[in-house]
């Protein structure tokens, strides 16, 4: 059974603000190969947003595998917001994020076996640079 690993990290510069400027990036491992891609979400996007619009890209990328139904999949992300609301440990209040969090529980159905995990902030940055 084939193993993968996302580590993901999204921000805002100017969060808050309409010319809030959204990017992130991930590493996605399959079988300990693989490399980081990084995006632009463009305007308006939030910290807690891009950091779930990364994950989604790379869990949309990781679900064209042609083995994606046998794929063990462990996620790792420095946001405590992404990881308790897709855990169910948290409530998703913002609809923006509830329906992005309701969109990462659907590309989970891709795969054979996923567990999401909370790293430090050092860990992201060592791992993606960022």
């Amino acid at each position: 059974m084939p193993e993968a690993r996302i580590v993901f990290d999204g921000g805002s510069r100017g969060n808050g603000t309409p010319s809030a400027y959204g990017y992130g990036s991930y590493q996605l491992l399959i079988d300990g190969v693989g490399d980081i891609t990084r995006l632009t979400f463009g305007k308006g996007v939030t910290n807690n947003e891009a950091e779930y619009d990364t994950l989604i890209a790379a869990l949309t990328v990781l679900g064209q595998h042609p083995d994606a139904a046998q794929i063990t999949l462990h996620i790792w992300g420095d946001s405590m917001i992404v990881v308790s609301q897709v855990n169910g440990d948290w409530k998703a209040k913002e609809p923006r994020l509830a329906q992005r969090r309701d969109r990462v529980k659907l590309l989970f159905r891709q795969f054979a076996r996923v567990t999401i995990s909370h790293h430090l902030r050092a860990e992201s940055v060592k791992i993606l640079g960022h």
